[in-house]
């Protein structure tokens, strides 16, 4: 999800999630009243689903995900259509997970071959990182042309991707034996944050870190126990983080920061044996506002989908 402004928010996913065949990819776009499904065109084979939505700009979006030609899937919007974008170089093998982008540049993250994935275009060509790093990237995030992080997991620990305009570089990350990353947020070159978890027992553990413009540290949170999937701020170091947790499931869960202090946040809770996971959170630009989309899932395995629009307590 994305909000470009409180009347302009693009969300993406699928549907028919049971029937393999069936699957399509879910392109919508709130107008400030309501909700429609774009469609994407100039695509017979169209998309199987798709996991993720940046903007540069109204007029400049972009997603990825995969194809019903299990190829990965770039996707781009001018603000009122949708075409697939073909990328020489994103061959069997390749997937992806994250993308972001600001004017001039975007950047879309996976993995291939057991090795991290990234693809870059500045408005001319795509190119691909020479380095050949173990693990997988899932979230990635730009404060400018010249600068960006990306983070994931070498499958053992968490994995922290820098880029300073030229080249991609490998940042030291917190010793988190069984971590991993899934999302990052970036206020500027001093100021980021990344989230995930760490695997313990069968269960997970969530996990903060922090930059400070040195190094990377850990952050303490009151959970002890839950699953983080997204995360989003204001610019001035307020955020909110979406995901799940499995002491409270039929609730919708977020972490919300006010710059000192972090508070876990549930919504009123869904029918008696649902699970509620918040899977993507976006903070308006300029507001207080934030959407979240993600889904229920009721006793008898039905989803319904999760759309909602909040802002922090006074």
């Amino acid at each position: 999800m994305v909000a470009v402004g409180g009347q302009d928010v693009w969300a993406v996913g699928h549907q028919a999630v049971w029937d393999v065949w069936q699957t399509r990819a879910v392109i919508a776009h709130w107008n400030g009243q309501s909700w429609t499904s774009v469609p994407i065109r100039n695509d017979a084979i169209g998309a199987d689903h798709l996991r993720a939505v940046a903007a540069a700009s109204r007029e400049e979006l972009w997603a990825i995900g995969e194809g019903h030609d299990r190829q990965p899937y770039i996707v781009h919007g001018d603000g009122a259509t949708w075409d697939r974008v073909n990328v020489p170089g994103l061959l069997d093998g390749s997937w992806l997970a994250g993308v972001d982008a600001v004017p001039g540049r975007v950047f879309t993250v996976g993995t291939r071959d057991g090795e991290t994935l990234i693809a870059g275009y500045d408005g001319r060509e795509w190119t691909f990182s020479p380095k050949k790093t173990p693990g997988a990237l899932y979230g990635v995030t730009l404060t400018g042309r010249d600068h960006a992080w990306a983070v994931g997991d070498t499958g053992a620990e968490p994995l922290i991707m820098r880029w300073n305009g030229t080249k991609w570089k490998t940042v030291d990350a917190p010793d988190v034996p069984g971590g991993f990353l899934r999302d990052v947020y970036a206020e500027g070159e001093k100021r980021a944050w990344a989230i995930g978890g760490v695997y313990e027992g069968g269960r997970i553990r969530p996990l903060v870190l922090r930059w400070d413009g040195k190094r990377w540290s850990k952050v303490t949170i009151p959970t002890a126990r839950a699953e983080l999937y997204s995360l989003t701020g204001d610019g001035d170091g307020h955020l909110w983080i979406s995901g799940f947790d499995p002491d409270r499931p039929e609730t919708a869960y977020f972490l919300r920061f006010d710059g000192k202090k972090w508070k876990a946040v549930h919504t009123s809770p869904a029918p008696s044996g649902s699970l509620v996971r918040v899977q993507s959170v976006s903070q308006v630009p300029g507001h207080d506002a934030a959407w979240a989309v993600g889904h229920s899932v009721d006793p008898a395995d039905r989803y319904t989908d999760l759309v909602t629009r909040f802002t922090p307590p006074a």
